[in-house]
């Protein structure tokens, strides 16, 4: 029984979050480096073979580690929705462990590199152990470490001043969220005297209550809007196999705690609503201010809180057509968000992984100063291109056909007798559309910007394909995009789910054959004679690459048409070679967005608490009799609060 290797694993992981920390000497340092990742890799290859083994044998397993008291205990169960998520924070772990054993020494502080590799494979066991975990007690116990060392990981490069302003907005959001869930928690424990988290069942109203608790404190670590700030920045300042991690496989923790509890809570309709509704403006929002990002980090990062929209659309409809009776379509619409998940972990921790290289190459995040990397660095470019498909959903990978799951069971929206969910369902399917051709929109230009053209720097110019492992890691989830894609009926028929969905392998075939017939019956009526010319550049001579698009140029009609979420504010200087302003001789635009949640929602919040903070702490100095007199009415709320609980 592969069950029984859980224990190695958890112990594997161990042994490569202490190694780095014992190299003295540079030589040292890199072999020990490696073995700890070389640890981290076979331990996710364990767990990941624990998951297939219990998700194919229907067994669950149960360890009990340490108990404190009854209630406070650390156990553990697998059961075939923790073994789906453990296979995909695995195998995304596999991948980038792989990765990181050239990428890590692109740096030069040996003790940071040592610290990563370490702080790593702590993070990895962590979302190990909070997937995995019985009770609540040991689910928050472990969801905080996560928190603890992900926030390390983020400000490991802490003299950047927007290290430290990302690692503040984080250690203040992740916080928010645990406190959230600790909420829930009580409020659970109060109705049913345990901490087991199967024995969910509760009055109504205290369900409600602690929904609403656990949907905030889930939504937050996942980055839903309006609390998705601390999501661009960590993730954007982070090293980029750690925003791989994070984007890819983190927030997805989110989701499985959000899951979980879903299936276990008696539902309510409007716990559907709440979640469809919120879902569907995460996602318009998430790929609308993706559109105007520059830094290819940052992008992909608003991208990630698009999906999580798109993620929590599934689940919203899942919740809404089971409580309509529609039991089959609910199932597609949970499957559609729960494979987008793993879609989703994959092809962004690719695309993670790939811009990794490329910032590697170029010294730089800003796609503007690359362009024409197509040439240099050709690999890299296909394994970007494969996730920017995938991510856009376009047949025949794996995020078309999660994104086409969840579009089925929206076309079911006529089965519902409540005309007002019909309505919502539509409105939202409308927005799921649009969002859809957004994202492919934005790719686009994350491609083209980045890859095609003419360098617009010289490190561009000079840029050069990553090592092998560099390219190994990535190359795998490419992999699994397109076999995810291609073989999604086959997978799902192996799995003994049956589910509405087109023969994808032979689309891949006829996809593949029209590509080839094109490409062969071009090839043979061409003009086979070489000519070689210069670009037409409307009369200009000399081409270079300010003729090319820009990301600006390309953003600036979306950003205009927009204005009324953007705050679009434009500023043009013209100047002339005549006095008649007849003869052009330069000029500037310039841009200016206003940073919304953070300047209308973030700040004032952080301000009024500042003022409030100012005026506890002048209490706190001041007479000594008003404190003790604080101290002890605190105290009898306490009391009262426990005695009427109790």
């Amino acid at each position: 029984m592969l069950q029984a290797l859980f224990p190695y694993s958890v112990a594997l992981f161990f042994v490569g979050s202490i190694l780095p920390l014992l190299a003295d000497k540079p030589n040292e340092s890199k072999l020990l480096r490696q073995a700890a990742l070389a640890c981290t890799a076979v331990a996710s290859l364990l767990i990941l073979a624990l998951s297939i083994e219990t998700i194919f044998s229907s067994q669950i397993y149960n360890l009990l580690i340490y108990q404190i008291t009854p209630q406070f205990q650390f156990s553990f169960q697998i059961d075939k929705l923790a073994a789906y998520f453990l296979g995909l924070v695995t195998v995304v772990s596999i991948a980038v462990s792989i990765y990181s054993f050239q990428y890590i020494e692109h740096y030069s502080d040996e003790r940071r590199k040592n610290l990563t590799v370490s702080l790593m494979g702590c993070f990895i066991l962590s979302m190990i152990l909070v997937i995995a975990s019985f009770s609540m007690f040991s689910f928050l116990f472990f969801w905080e470490l996560m928190a603890l060392f992900s926030f390390l990981l983020v400000m490991v490069d802490h003299e950047k001043k927007e290290t430290r302003k990302a690692g503040m907005f984080y250690f203040v959001m992740t916080h928010l969220s645990t406190l959230f869930l600790l909420f829930a928690f009580l409020f659970i424990y109060v109705q049913t005297g345990t901490l087991n988290i199967l024995a969910v069942r509760a009055d109504p109203l205290i369900t409600s209550i602690a929904f609403v608790f656990l949907f905030l404190g889930f939504g937050i670590k996942a980055g839903i809007i309006p609390f998705h700030k601390w999501l661009p920045y960590a993730h954007s300042t982070s090293r980029s196999n750690i925003s791989a991690l994070m984007s890819g496989v983190m927030i997805k923790v989110a989701i499985y705690g959000l899951v979980r509890y879903i299936l276990l809570l008696p539902l309510q309709t409007w716990w559907g609503m709440l979640i469809l509704s919120m879902g569907t403006v995460t996602a318009v929002l998430g790929v609308i201010y993706a559109l105007k990002e520059h830094d290819i980090k940052r992008l992909l990062a608003y991208h990630s809180i698009e999906n999580i929209g798109i993620i929590l659309i599934g689940v919203g409809l899942y919740i809404i057509f089971t409580l309509s009776g529609l039991q089959a379509v609910a199932f597609l619409a949970l499957a559609g968000a729960l494979f987008h998940t793993l879609n989703h972990a994959i092809f962004k921790s690719l695309l993670f992984m790939a811009s990794g290289s490329l910032v590697n190459a170029t010294g730089t995040r800003n796609i503007e100063e690359m362009g024409g990397l197509i040439k240099r660095m050709p690999k890299t470019a296909l394994l970007f291109l494969i996730g920017a498909v995938s991510i856009s959903a376009l047949p025949p990978f794996n995020g078309f056909v999660s994104e086409l799951m969840i579009f089925q069971a929206f076309m079911q929206s006529f089965a519902l007798a409540n005309p007002f969910l019909e309505l919502l369902l539509i409105i939202a399917l409308a927005i799921f559309a649009l969002v859809s051709a957004l994202a492919a929109a934005c790719f686009v230009k994350a491609f083209g910007i980045t890859f095609l053209a003419l360098p617009r720097s010289h490190e561009a110019k000079e840029a050069k394909e990553p090592p092998k492992l560099m390219l190994l890691g990535p190359a795998v989830l490419a992999l699994m995009c397109a076999l995810l894609g291609v073989f999604s009926t086959q997978i799902f028929s192996l799995f003994g789910y049956t589910l509405p969905l087109p023969n994808m392998l032979f689309i891949g075939v006829v996809l593949a054959g029209f590509y080839a017939f094109a490409f062969l019956a071009m090839r043979e009526v061409a003009n086979r004679k070489e000519r070689i010319a210069e670009t037409w550049g409307c009369g200009i001579l000399s081409q270079n690459a300010k003729m090319a698009y820009t990301a600006s140029g390309f953003s600036e009609p979306i950003v205009t048409i927009l204005k009324g979420i953007f705050r679009t504010q434009k500023k043009c200087e013209h100047t002339f070679h005549d006095p008649k302003n007849a003869v052009f001789k330069e000029g500037k635009a310039e841009i200016h967005l206003l940073n919304f949640f953070e300047e209308r929602l973030y700040l004032p919040v952080a301000e009024f608490v500042q003022r409030v903070s100012s005026k506890i702490d002048k209490i706190q100095r001041g007479d000594v009799d008003l404190h003790v007199a604080c101290a002890f009415v605190t105290i009898v709320i306490s009391l009262l609060i426990i005695w009427w609980f109790g």
